[in-house]
């Protein structure tokens, strides 16, 4: 056995992380003492300590049953009425807020009241569980969905309450409750289970002797399995070998009245031969009335529920379809139902049973018998007949026969033929195979009675003609046949290039979407064009409610708000044909990533329609590339963010370590001047205390400039302060900037390159100022006394760059990477000894946090440095013309 098989059952085994453990107490038919045994158990766990809660348990005025719930404590039941009946049911919303470690709920495949959120019981257990919270609970065998034609077939009634199997496949015990049928045929007389009137009738109608010991032989087919799942998974933990999975099952289903049924056999047999198994249905194009479609959708929900894969397929031969897709699948068993017997099935080969077998190598086939009498019992269904496309086969006919009765005289009586052939086929081609077969026979018979000698007589003169009439007939309905064939499966490849020309359409769209409001946008614009559903996408508004991020202000009832708020905290659909809240008239899908939910998809029927199968399939197709295209716009915002939140942090950090190293200068300065205003006095001449008292502002000047961008840029990377952005004038930054530092440009000769025309920048203009002041003011300090400072604008395609250059003593090339490093300080001469300022580091931080970046190059005239700040130019306002 491989490591992998052994490690999946050893997972399998641990509990799973945050859910609660289900264990099922098992029944062949009330009144077996299941209740009875969950309330024991029950007591037991109450005696060890466990906080406990009974959500509903049905005593059935059973007296021991009543003594042994009325020491357990109970959560209340909730009472609502409909259409004046007074009805009541479990707390789910109460035992999810007291959260107990253990809930007793029995009768698991009961329907709840109507409005209540979930539809059935056992939906409120899958709830309980998610929630981390155990669950005792009962039931009994002839609930199970698979099980459901046996015990009609057994019982002779039909079950209404089912529950899927797999609710017991995924139970984690499975206790069987068993009482031999005399025992509890005694209890029956003794009004033990019901009262006796009830009794009576439940002997007569349920609880024969045979019908006990069938019922218990499902029962006990039903632990058997779970017993033989549970001893193949403990076999695998070990790492020795394991009843192997072989192949897989396939079930062929059409809509006809045996589809359910066929649905329910297939699951039997998979859950008894361990088989993952699959529907398949094979569109060959062949038009459907309603009731077909609806059994088909029907057999379909069911299969989902019952734990199998839907598949759908389009081809025009179902045989030759189902085998090949048998192949694809390595699958070693197909089921299918017997078809029915007609006369044009047993000329032209059988039905689709008899065709697999003829088509199959080493692949078993199984047919199931139909149901004769539930086929006798159904009406039949009306056919729909288009008296169109009849009436356009009579036309046509007439047409030809007019044609032909014109060319005679010119042509040979088998060409006269062609001309009917041509009406058979365009009949085909425009309706469907009963009108080109009815063109046919009506085609020969006009052929016959005005052109075969004798006219005007259907008797046949020459022995020739016979075959002629024959071979004609036969080339016409073969010929119609394969057109009407030909057309249907036109019909078909058209639903299927309609679904994959969505997901295409829909794919481009949110391809070029690179943000949320971009791929909602998408998704509205595509999804606007199916006229017979109103859709809509909604979010999470921040407070617990949700809003409309498209498909207009929409108004929703408290019972929709509630099936949309349990689709995106269960990550599944609720709503409108649904299992949860199905009475609104809203469907939620969530559109969901490994993350949760992205965005939540609303669709709701025009006019009282319904919604159908093949849409609600587009949707969820369409639902996948929408989540992904969402959770990357998601994404993107994240990374940038991040990106944000990097620059910001190391601009933040280099501005919280240049504090010791930069401003001690000015501090320095403006002390030692303090000292000797306040040492000397009046000794000072006049002309040096105010060059003290000038120097002393300009250094309090400069030690404002550094503060406030600490404090700003602090701000910044704490996330107090944001980017406000807004469009400036590049000429406006750069008089700004030379206003600031007019005493410190003061001995150099300033020269500015500007541009008449330059687009606007949409940036954080202090910041981008304060960026520009600090490379003018590192430019000040290396140049020499009476040197050139040039500052020069300009644009490249994406970009606008402010370049300052000197005539310094230069950035030799292996130290131009460093410069943006902190404390790095490029000494050169007597003037490379002030420090750097706020540092280069920190104005790379703010033009990096617009997406900037700073460039490096050679200065005046091959001398000194020259430094270059990139912006990027976005997309430029609008003008608006004065009225």
């Amino acid at each position: 056995m491989s490591d992998s098989g052994r490690a999946d059952a050893l997972l399998a085994e641990l509990p799973r992380e945050g859910r609660g453990r289900l264990k099922v107490f098992l029944g062949a038919s009330p009144g077996v003492g299941k209740t009875y045994a969950m309330l024991q158990a029950a007591h037991t766990q109450l005696r060890q300590g466990v906080k406990l809660l009974a959500g509903v348990v049905e005593t059935h005025g059973r007296a021991e049953t009543e003594v042994l719930l009325s020491g357990l404590p109970q959560q209340p039941m909730v009472r609502s009425e409909y259409r004046g009946v007074m009805l009541e049911e479990m707390d789910l919303d109460g035992l999810l807020k007291a959260k107990p470690k253990l809930v007793l709920v029995d009768e698991l495949a009961h329907s709840n009241a109507p409005n209540s959120r979930h539809v059935k019981r056992w939906q409120d257990v899958q709830e309980l569980l998610a929630a981390g919270i155990d669950v005792f609970t009962t039931v009994n065998v002839q609930h199970l969905e698979s099980l459901n034609d046996q015990v009609r077939g057994i019982t002779g009634v039909q079950v209404r309450e089912t529950l899927p199997d797999w609710v017991l496949q995924e139970a984690d015990e499975l206790l069987l409750i068993d009482l031999p049928p005399r025992e509890l045929l005694e209890r029956l007389r003794d009004g033990k289970v019901y009262v006796p009137e009830q009794a009576r009738a439940a002997i007569d109608a349920f609880f024969s002797q045979t019908n006990l010991t069938a019922l218990r032989e499902l029962a006990m087919q039903t632990a058997a399995a779970q017993v033989d799942n549970d001893l193949a998974l403990g076999y695998r933990t070990l790492g020795q070998s394991a009843p192997a999975l072989r192949g897989r099952l396939l079930v062929g289903v059409d809509g006809d009245s045996q589809a359910e049924r066929l649905v329910r056999h297939a699951s039997r047999v998979a859950q008894r031969r361990h088989l993952p198994w699959s529907l398949v249905h094979v569109d060959n194009g062949r038009v459907r009335d309603e009731p077909s479609r609806l059994r088909l959708q029907s057999a379909q929900q069911l299969a989902e529920r019952l734990g199998g894969e839907v598949v759908l397929l389009r081809a025009g031969e179902v045989a030759k379809t189902l085998i090949q897709h048998a192949a694809e699948r390595r699958a070693s068993l197909v089921l299918v139902g017997q078809s029915r017997q007609r006369w044009r099935r047993r000329v032209f080969g059988g039905g689709l049973a008899a065709r697999l077998l003829r088509s199959s190598h080493g692949l078993e086939i199984n047919v199931l018998d139909r149901d004769e009498e539930q086929h006798v019992a159904r009406a039949r269904a009306p056919q729909a007949v288009v008296w169109f496309d009849y009436a356009m086969a009579l036309v046509a006919t007439i047409l030809a026969t007019a044609l032909a009765w014109g060319v005679a005289s010119l042509l040979p009586l088998p060409n006269i033929s062609l001309v009917f052939l041509a009406a058979v086929l365009l009949v085909a081609v425009r309706s469907s195979l009963g009108p080109s077969l009815a063109c046919a026979v009506l085609s020969f018979l006009s052929y016959d009675f005005l052109f075969t000698p004798p006219k005007f007589s259907f008797a046949i003169q020459r022995e020739e003609d016979v075959l002629t009439l024959l071979f004609f007939l036969l080339m016409a309905v073969l010929t119609g046949n394969l057109a009407a064939r030909q057309r249907q499966q036109l019909e078909a490849l058209r639903d299927t290039q309609e679904e994959t020309s969505e997901l295409l359409d829909l794919s481009r769209k949110l391809t070029a979407a690179t943000d949320r409001q971009a791929v909602i946008s998408a998704a509205s614009q595509h999804l606007s064009g199916w006229e017979e559903l109103q859709v809509c996408l909604l979010n999470r508004d921040g407070q617990g409610g949700w809003k409309v991020e498209t498909g207009g202000p929409q108004t929703f009832s408290e019972s929709e708000r509630a099936a949309a708020d349990w689709a995106w905290q269960h990550d599944q659909p609720a709503g409108m044909g649904t299992g949860t809240l199905p009475f609104g008239r809203w469907w939620w899908w969530p559109l969901s990533v490994e993350e949760g939910p992205m965005a939540l998809l609303g669709v709701r029927p025009k006019d009282g329609q319904t919604l159908s199968g093949q849409r609600r399939r587009l949707l969820t197709a369409l639902s996948q590339p929408l989540a992904q295209a969402l959770a990357r716009a998601q994404l993107a915002d994240d990374l940038e963010a991040a990106r944000l939140h990097g620059e910001t942090e190391q601009l933040r950090s280099a501005l919280l370590a240049s504090v010791s190293h930069d401003l001690r200068t000015p501090l320095t300065s403006m002390r030692g001047s303090i000292d000797s205003l306040l040492a000397l006095g009046e000794a000072i001449p006049p002309e040096d205390r105010q060059e003290l008292l000038e120097g002393t502002r300009n250094e309090a000047e400069r030690l404002d400039r550094y503060i406030q961008n600490l404090l700003d840029m602090t701000r910044l990377g704490h996330g107090a302060l944001k980017l406000a952005r807004d469009w400036v004038a590049p000429a406006d930054i750069i008089g700004s900037a030379l206003n600031r530092l007019r005493a410190v440009l003061a001995p150099l000769q300033v020269s500015t390159e500007l541009p008449a025309e330059l687009p606007l920048l949409y940036v954080h203009a202090a910041l981008i100022e304060q960026a520009l002041i600090n490379v003018m003011e590192n430019a000040a300090r290396f140049s020499p006394p009476q040197g050139r400072l040039q500052l020069c604008v300009g644009t490249t395609d994406k970009e606008l760059f402010f370049s300052v250059s000197d005539e310094g003593p230069g950035i030799p090339l292996d130290e131009r990477p460093k410069i943006f490093d902190m404390f790095y300080t490029a000494a050169r001469g007597d003037r490379g000894g002030q420090g750097t300022g706020l540092g280069l580091a920190i104005c790379q931080g703010m033009v990096g946090a617009h997406g900037g970046h700073i460039g490096v190059d050679d200065g005046i005239d091959g001398h000194g440095t020259c430094i270059s700040l990139f912006l990027p130019l976005q997309e430029q306002p609008g003008i608006e013309s004065e009225a």
